[in-house]
């Protein structure tokens, strides 16, 4: 369903930095905003580009384009209500070996 009539969302581009990473250390890829933006609930990023292979042990940093739509009231709440109640479910794990000693 969407909700663009009831609440808009705000889209614009913005340039950003790509660190991706693929060694014995550590395998991890970090995007960040130019402009130092804040991301909040709900927002999303799409960066723009053809796909990157980093070989292993390699590290590659790139620069790109990437859109960021704000999320709107009705989005950022049903996100910030959604992650309560997944979190919740990890209260009904029981961390017990279930034998009685």
């Amino acid at each position: 369903m969407s909700t663009s009539w009831l609440a808009p969302r705000e889209q614009f581009d913005v340039p950003c930095t790509i660190e991706i990473e693929n060694t014995f250390e550590s395998l991890h890829a970090h995007v960040d905003l130019d402009g130092g933006l804040a991301m909040n609930a709900g927002d999303a990023v799409l960066v723009h580009g053809d796909p990157v292979r980093v070989p292993y042990g390699s590290k590659v940093v790139l620069r790109r384009v990437a859109t960021v739509t704000r999320a709107n009231w009705l989005d950022r709440t049903l996100t910030m209500l959604l992650a309560r109640l997944e979190l919740t479910e990890l209260y009904e794990v029981s961390f017990s070996s279930g034998s009685k000693l």
